[in-house]
């Protein structure tokens, strides 16, 4: 069933894929208002986990087709902010696992095809507007003896496609004037678990996924133009055993993986939106500590786990690509540090046990900045600081492997 829904003054349309054969799903959405969502704890002493679930979203539709075709036209606006906030402020001993997810998107679309056909026609704007999520953890005497799993993320368009022996065909058109961030901190004495709090802010994002004799041929084409797409993540702790903070950014990203038959993928990506990444972890006493930041203006990714793919790729770049990593500790043992900064970049792929053929027309242009810079500091003995610091311009990667590399 293709299902549509969305908050406030959206549109919505609803149709079944177990019709006769060449069903049709026309969808148009518009969001003019904003949307919020808070979630706010103030507990101590809990004896089990803690979990907690936040989203706000604007535009959504979502389904699958099975053993039928289906022609899906969609076209989903947002013209209000989208914003999600989360704070969870934990005293004493927090027995069990801290898990948090907090969301904030414009427009999702989600589709499945399942031994059928499907014919792709879908357009997504978000307005200048602001799409953002955090979450806060945070607490004095905060022991999180079970470890923790926070997560935020900020999209402000997303395409979701999934096929099992499958055909999926057609275009996507993705557009974002919107500043899109998304940040996570902690704040605690003591975690003897592994702890790890992440941030991802994309504004446009494409992902097909397609196995089981299935066929791609698609055109994506991804414009972002807001001031500012930042991830920033800070994880603090007296004492750590295993924690780890990680920021992704991207302008746009397209993700496409086949099996079992061609995949052709036509892709124009342009971002002239600043993109950051911030990662900052801090522990006096550690046991493993890891500080990750990546930031990438248009990425590509193609992979066919069979023997044809077809690639023909437009990248072009105007906006500042920024990645920071900064560890700083007392004693410890292992600290991990990496930052990598890309304008762009595509990576193609198809099997080499298939006698597989790479098909690719490339072109890249960056003109912008691009830094990445890592910093380390350590107050007493440790075991290992490893660091790294990666910045590129244009990066392209076309490869035969096996099945499973």
């Amino acid at each position: 069933m293709i299902a549509a829904t969305a908050m406030c003054a959206a549109a919505a349309t609803e149709a079944a894929a177990q019709t006769p054969p060449g069903s049709i799903v026309l969808n148009n959405q518009l969001q003019l208002g904003d949307v919020v969502a808070g979630e706010t704890l103030d507990v101590v002493d809990i004896e089990e986990q803690v979990t907690v679930t936040n989203a706000a979203q604007g535009n959504s539709l979502s389904g699958s087709v099975q053993n039928d075709s289906l022609t899906l036209d969609s076209t989903q606006t947002m013209r209000g902010d989208a914003r999600a906030t989360t704070t969870l402020t934990l005293g004493g001993d927090t027995e069990g696992v801290v898990n948090a997810v907090t969301q904030a998107r414009g427009n999702y679309l989600a589709a499945g095809a399942y031994g059928a056909d499907m014919t792709l026609d879908a357009t997504q704007e978000v307005d200048d507007v602001e799409i953002s999520a955090s979450t806060t953890v945070t607490g004095q005497s905060a022991r999180l003896l079970g470890g923790a799993s926070v997560q935020s993320a900020a999209i402000a368009n997303t395409v979701a496609i999934g096929g099992e022996g499958a055909t999926v065909q057609g275009t996507i058109d993705q557009s974002s004037a919107a500043t899109v961030r998304a940040s996570n901190f902690l704040g605690s004495q003591y975690i003897p678990a592994e702890a790890d709090f992440s941030s991802q802010a994309v504004a446009n994002a494409v992902a097909v996924n397609s196995d089981q004799a299935s066929n791609q041929n698609l055109s994506v084409r991804q414009r972002s133009r807001g001031d500012m797409v930042e991830a920033a993540v800070s994880a603090n702790a007296a004492n750590a055993w295993d924690l780890a903070g990680r920021a992704n950014a991207a302008a746009n990203q397209a993700v496409f993986a086949n099996q079992g038959g061609a995949l052709i993928s036509a892709t124009d990506q342009a971002n002239t939106s600043r993109v950051r990444a911030a990662a900052v972890v801090t522990a006096y006493d550690f046991g493993a500590a890891t500080a990750q930041a990546r930031g990438v203006g248009n990425e590509v990714s193609a992979g066919n786990n069979d023997v044809y793919l077809e690639i023909d790729n437009l990248q072009l770049n105007n906006g500042q690509i920024d990645a920071s990593a900064a560890f700083s500790g007392g004693a410890g043992y292992d600290a991990y540090v990496g930052a990598d900064a890309v304008g762009n970049s595509i990576t193609g792929y198809a099997c080499s046990e298939c006698q597989g053929y790479v098909d690719a027309r490339n072109s890249q242009t960056n003109t912008a900045n691009i830094t990445a810079t890592t910093a380390v500091t350590t107050q007493g003995a440790s075991r290992a600081v490893i660091a790294g610091a990666n910045a590129v311009g244009n990066t392209a990667t076309f490869y035969v492997s096996r099945p499973g590399d």
